[in-house]
C-alpha cells in the first residue's frame, strides 16, 4: 500500500509530505484547492504523462516520490520484475522486499527521470510497476477495468479456476512449440530442392578437400623452406665450412677447439683442481660436432623443387577460400561440414517427422479442445453469479434497473482446437473464448461495453460495483477515486460511503469527494485548501480529527451553524454506526 507521498513544485503544490494508513483515506476541500493535482502527482509518478507545464511557475524541476509497502500477492511478481531489473538491494539477495521506493523529477525543459530504489529507470518500468501498486478512478484515463484485455482476467480469479487454466496452459505451450518445429519443417520441405542442392554441394567441396587439423601450419614451414631453399643451403654450406672444413686463410672453428681441448687436458693433468675446464672444453668439442652433424643433415634435406612449391601454395590458396566460406580455421570448416550433413539429413526426414507430428498436433487439439470446454463451463457459471452480484451493488448504488452481462465470444476456425462434435474454434493463451464486461446504465437502453458508457457518476458507480463485487479477485492493493461522487446526490452519498469503507476492508482506498456524507466513512480525512502566500497560490494538506473534522463536515454542507453541525454529527455518528464503530 501507499504509505508516503511527497510532491515538491508540482502545479500549485510547492512542498507536501502525507502519511496515509491502511483502510478508507479521504480528501475534501474546495474546488481548484488541489486535491485532483495530488492525485495527477500519483499518476506521474506510475509512469503517467509529465511535461513542462507540471512544474511550478519559477521552478526548475518538480520532484515526487512515494513509498509504498509491499505484501500480499503483488510481492512476488514485483519482486520477480526487481529482480530481473536489477533493482534489488545487493546485500540482501533472495530476501523478500518489504518496501519500494519510486521518484519522478520533472524538468522545466519537459524532459524527465524516473528512479526506482533511488536508481534511474526508464518510465515504461514505472508504468509496469503501476500495474501491481495503484488503480485509479475517476477523472484520468488509467482505467484498468475499461481495459478488455483484463475482464478475462478478473473473471477467472473470481472462478477460482488457477487449476484448470494451468492444465490448459501447458497444454497450449506444448501445441505452440510443436506447432513451431512444423513450421520450420514445413519451410524446409519447400525449399527442400534448392537446399539440398547448396548443402550436398557445400558437404562435397569440404570432404573432397580431405583437411586435417593442423595441416596449414605445416604447409605454412614448408613454403618457407621451398621458397627460400637456394638461401637456406647457401648459409647452411657456409657454416659448415667454418666449423668443419676450413679456409685457406684459417684453419676450422672445430681444429682450433681440438687445440683448446689438448691444452686444457695438459692444464688438467698439471692442476687436477681445474678439470672442470677441460670437461667444458671437451663438451663445446662435442657440440660442435653435433652441429655439424646436423647441418648436413638439414642441407640433404634442402629441396629445390618449384613444382612442390606450386602445389603447397595450392593447397593453401583451397584452404584459404574454405575458411573465407564456412569458418575461421579448418576445425570450424569441418564443423561446418558436420552442420550441413545433419540438415541434409533432417531434410531427407522432414516429410516423415511432418506426418508424425500432425498426428500428435491432432491430439493436442482434442486434449486443448476437452480442457477449454472445462475452463469454459466455469466461467459461464461464475458470469452468471457475478452478473447477479453486479446487478445487486449497482441498485444500492441508484442505478436500479441496470444491467450487466458478461459478454462471451467464440470464433469458428479451422485450424483450431477440436471439440467432440466435430466443430472447430478459435484459441489461444488463455482460452476459447474473448470475454467483455458490457453494461446497459438504464432500462430500456441496450448493453454497452464498459470503455462506450457515459462519464461521470455512472462510470465511477460502476467501477465501485465491480471493485466490490471483485475485490477478492483484484489484487490491487491500493486503488484511488477521484471525484466517484460526481452526479450523484447526498443519500446515495453515504451508500458509497459504505462501500467504499468494506472495500477498504481489501484494499488501501483513497478518495476524493465532495459529499459529507461520504467523507463521513473515512477513516483518516485530509482536507486540501488553497492559499495565498506572497501573491503566489500555494496548495496546502491537514489531516483532520476531532472537533476540525467535524466543522470540516459542517462547511461541507453549507454555511456552518447549530443544524449544520448537528448534521454532520450524525453523519459521524451513522458512519461509525455502520461500520460498527
Amino acid at each position: 500500500m501507499l504509505t508516503e507521498l511527497r510532491i515538491e513544485n508540482f502545479a500549485i503544490i510547492d512542498h507536501l509530505e502525507l502519511s496515509f494508513h491502511p483502510g478508507l483515506n479521504i480528501f475534501t476541500g474546495e474546488t481548484g484547492a488541489g486535491k485532483s493535482i495530488i492525485i495527477d502527482a500519483v499518476e506521474a509518478i506510475l509512469g503517467g504523462r509529465s511535461d513542462a507545464t507540471m512544474v511550478r511557475a519559477g521552478a526548475n524541476r518538480a520532484n515526487i516520490e512515494a513509498i509504498f509497502e509491499l505484501n500480499g500477492a503483488t510481492r512476488a511478481p514485483l519482486q520477480e520484475l526487481l529482480e530481473r531489473e536489477g533493482l534489488l538491494e545487493d546485500d540482501a539477495p533472495g530476501a523478500a522486499i518489504k518496501s519500494l521506493a519510486i521518484g519522478r523529477e520533472i524538468r522545466s525543459n519537459g524532459r524527465s527521470i524516473a528512479r526506482v530504489n533511488g536508481r534511474s529507470v526508464n518510465v515504461g518500468l514505472l508504468v509496469q510497476l503501476s500495474a501491481y501498486l495503484v488503480d485509479v478512478h475517476g477523472q484520468s484515463e488509467h482505467l484498468s477495468l475499461l481495459q478488455v484485455s483484463h475482464h478475462l482476467g478478473l473473471l477467472d480469479r473470481f472462478a477460482g479456476v488457477e487449476e484448470p487454466l494451468n492444465a490448459y496452459h501447458q497444454t497450449y505451450v506444448q501445441l505452440q512449440a510443436l506447432r513451431r518445429e512444423l513450421a520450420d519443417l514445413r519451410l524446409a520441405e519447400s525449399e527442400a530442392a534448392r537446399r539440398t542442392d547448396i548443402l550436398t554441394y557445400q558437404i562435397n567441396e569440404i570432404e573432397v578437400a580431405r583437411l586435417q587439423p593442423g595441416e596449414e601450419e605445416d604447409l605454412r614451414t614448408e613454403r618457407n623452406r621451398l621458397a627460400n631453399a637456394e638461401g637456406l643451403a647457401a648459409l647452411s654450406q657456409e657454416a659448415i665450412q667454418l666449423l668443419d672444413e676450413g679456409m685457406p686463410e684459417s684453419p676450422a672453428v672445430t681444429d682450433l677447439v681440438g687445440q683448446v681441448v689438448s691444452a686444457l687436458s695438459n692444464l688438467a693433468r698439471l692442476d687436477p683442481a681445474k678439470v672442470d675446464l677441460s670437461e667444458q672444453a671437451q663438451l663445446v668439442s662435442e657440440n660442435l660436432s653435433d652441429l655439424c652433424v646436423s647441418l648436413r643433415d638439414y642441407v640433404e634435406e634442402i629441396e629445390f623443387n618449384p613444382k612442390r612449391l606450386d602445389q603447397v601454395e595450392e593447397r593453401l590458396n583451397l584452404i584459404h577460400n574454405l575458411k573465407r566460406k564456412y569458418g575461421e580455421d579448418i576445425r570450424a570448416v569441418l564443423a561446418f561440414a558436420e552442420q550441413a550433413r545433419a540438415q541434409l539429413d533432417a531434410i531427407t526426414h522432414a516429410s516423415e517427422r511432418i506426418v508424425e507430428l500432425q498426428g500428435l498436433e491432432g491430439r493436442l487439439l482434442q486434449t486443448l479442445g476437452k480442457q477449454g470446454l472445462v475452463l469454459s463451463e466455469k466461467r459461464h457459471a461464475a458470469a452468471q453469479m457475478l452478473e447477479g452480484a453486479m446487478e445487486h451493488e449497482l441498485d444500492s448504488l441508484s442505478m436500479s434497473g441496470a444491467h450487466f452481462k458478461v459478454d462471451f465470444r467464440q470464433r469458428p476456425d479451422s485450424d483450431g482446437v477440436l471439440l467432440e462434435d466435430g466443430q472447430r474454434l478459435a484459441f489461444d493463451a488463455s482460452g476459447l473464448e474473448k470475454v467483455e464486461f458490457l453494461v446497459a446504465p438504464n432500462p430500456g437502453e441496450g448493453l454497452k461495453p464498459l470503455v462506450k458508457i457515459a462519464s461521470g457518476g455512472e462510470t465511477s458507480r460502476l467501477m465501485l460495483a465491480i471493485k466490490n463485487v471483485l475485490a477478492l479477485a483484484d489484487q490491487v492493493p491500493t486503488l484511488i477515486f477521484d471525484e466517484i461522487d460526481q452526479g450523484i446526490g447526498g443519500r446515495v452519498g453515504g451508500v458509497v460511503g459504505r462501500k467504499l469503507w468494506n472495500l477498504a476492508r481489501q484494499h488501501q482506498v483513497l478518495c476524493v469527494t465532495h459529499l459529507p456524507q461520504l467523507a463521513a466513512y473515512g477513516e483518516q480525512h485530509f482536507c486540501v485548501q488553497k492559499d495565498l502566500r506572497d501573491g503566489r497560490t500555494l496548495t496546502r494538506v491537514q489531516a483532520l480529527e476531532g472537533q476540525v473534522r467535524l466543522l470540516e463536515l459542517a462547511q461541507m454542507m453549507g454555511e456552518v451553524s447549530e443544524g449544520t453541525r448537528r448534521s454532520a454529527q450524525e453523519l459521524l455518528d451513522a458512519a461509525g454506526q455502520a461500520r460498527g464503530a
